[in-house]
């Protein structure tokens, strides 16, 4: 089976998951998000690439290099969902599914964290899964995709 190629994105302070605030984002690193999505990618004919930045150019840059080599995109914009129309112009100019993705369930915490401008252009939009949620995006990032796995 080829597999298809999900970048997964995330921005700023994601690099310090397990660390920062660990009641709020919970003890996984990135590196243990980005093994377990690799893990379970491979089970459902995926190939996944994990990135992070802290910058929003950066951030932008990589949604540009997934139109060329990704069938989707999982992001976790983190703060930059909430400020960010450059990132939300980048994801229009990607083809395939966008899944977003908060550890946190934004909804319950301070008002300016309720809204996202990256969810108008995301398929769906998982929150308060912790990082089981990039689990559950692959998941339906599989089924959208035609292999299986939702």
């Amino acid at each position: 089976m080829r597999l298809g190629v999900i970048h997964i994105l995330n921005g700023p302070n994601l690099n310090l998951l397990g660390q920062r605030q660990p009641e709020i984002y919970g003890r996984a690193t990135l590196d243990d998000i980005a093994e377990a999505c690799a893990a379970l990618g491979a089970e459902l004919g995926l190939q996944t690439f994990c990135r992070q930045t802290n910058h929003e150019g950066a951030l932008v840059e990589m949604i540009h290099e997934a139109r060329e080599a990704a069938q989707g995109i999982i992001i976790n914009p983190a703060a930059y969902s909430h400020t960010s129309v450059a990132i939300l112009d980048a994801l229009h100019s990607f083809d395939g599914p966008v899944i977003e993705v908060h550890l946190s369930n934004i909804h319950r915490r301070e008002p300016f964290r309720h809204h996202s401008h990256i969810s108008a252009r995301a398929e769906a939009v998982i929150a308060g899964c912790g990082p089981q949620g990039y689990e559950l995006a692959l998941r339906f990032l599989a089924s959208v995709l035609g292999r299986g796995g939702a």
